[in-house]
């Protein structure tokens, strides 16, 4: 097969689809890749280690997009490469669709292949190649609020973790799975206890437990996530506006819509606002400021469902593998992911009914 890796466009975008290590990979198994010039630069990549690891290098986008059956991207792809795809062509990436209906009303129109990296399973009923990157977020999460907190930044002026005879911030997360947890399981916060013992408070979801703990914190990081789906909004504007002038708010399930009713969309370039005093960052790419680290890890979670795309071809692939299948939420014109059909208003297909 013919694998395409094109240059990400968005904003302070850094990370790549394949590394020259992947590249290598996959062209010993017999497939060509296709990587557009400076894919790789951001991260200290050159175009010379994509050509010695085999790949062959074009000079734009439309070249790749063009001559590649499977693209393999990091973010959702941008309007303008959406109008690249062509039907029948596979796009292996993030995609958020739920809170996004003009890329999924893009994609169906396509009649593309789409295959979302976030709701990708594992036999243990996890999110193999979204946890990475939650793992990225949740550790830049707590930096981040720690640089806002501070005064000259717009924050309360607090030392995240105090000193002897100062209290350190109140820190609240919300959350199910790798960023944080604020959870209705109680074998989770069960686990959770078992690892981190008295330091850690753990706190069964309830409305009175989230108004009570987020009303009086001073760093709040919200980690919800229902796979596919729109993130619920745990935290109401009402509430923002009882907490604390100068706290902050790091909202990682902003790719999914956020779980701030007071939570949009920033950049790398633009991170911050400010809500009734509360100042809110979130932005919708955060790993994207660590892209070397960022593309390290995502390689090592997405390249044996690379090959396995590349090397059996989409449909024996996901006939195969009803992990990978979980992944797909766009197909011949079709949404095939019921938590996103549902999100955005759109017919669900089973994607069973248009692989056989």
């Amino acid at each position: 097969m013919r694998i395409g890796v094109p240059k990400e466009i968005k904003v302070h975008e850094y990370r790549v689809g394949l590394t020259p290590s992947s590249v290598r990979e996959a062209t010993a198994h017999g497939n060509a890749v296709i990587v557009e010039r400076g894919a790789g630069a951001g991260i200290g990549m050159t175009d010379g280690q994509y050509a010695a690891a085999g790949a062959t290098l074009a000079a734009s986008a439309a070249e790749v997009f063009a001559a590649a059956d499977l693209i393999v991207k990091v973010k959702e792809p941008q309007p303008q490469e959406r109008q690249l795809l062509r039907p029948g062509q596979v796009l292996f990436t993030y995609l958020h669709l739920a809170p996004d209906p003009e890329q999924t009303r893009d994609l169906v129109a396509s009649g593309a292949v789409c295959i979302a990296y976030e709701t990708v399973t594992s036999a243990a009923g996890g999110l193999p190649l979204l946890a990475p990157m939650s793992e990225v977020a949740g550790r830049m999460s707590v930096q981040v609020g720690a640089y806002f907190l501070e005064k000259a930044h717009g924050g309360l002026g607090i030392l995240l973790g105090g000193v002897p005879g100062v209290d350190p911030a109140k820190v609240v997360v919300l959350g199910g799975g790798v960023v944080g947890t604020h959870d209705r399981n109680p074998e989770a916060l069960n686990r959770l206890w078992a690892q981190f013992g008295r330091p850690l408070n753990t706190v069964f979801s309830t409305r009175d437990a989230v108004e009570r703990h987020v009303a009086g914190a001073d760093l709040v990081i919200g980690g919800v996530l229902i796979p596919g789906a729109a993130a619920p909004k745990l935290v109401s504007a009402e509430l923002v506006r009882r907490m604390k002038p100068g706290a902050v708010v790091v909202d990682v399930a902003i790719d999914q819509g956020g779980c701030f009713e007071t939570s949009r969309p920033t950049t790398h370039t633009d991170p911050t606002y400010v809500v009734d005093g509360v100042v809110h960052y979130c932005v919708t790419n955060m790993p994207g400021d660590v892209p070397r680290t960022s593309t390290l890890a995502l390689n090592n979670a997405t390249m044996p469902f690379v090959l396995a795309l590349a090397d059996r071809g989409w449909q024996h692939a996901l006939l195969e593998d009803p992990h990978l299948r979980n992944g797909l939420n766009v197909c011949n014109g079709h949404v095939t992911c019921q938590p996103v059909a549902e999100a955005v208003g759109r017919q669900y297909v089973d994607p069973l009914t248009l692989l056989h």
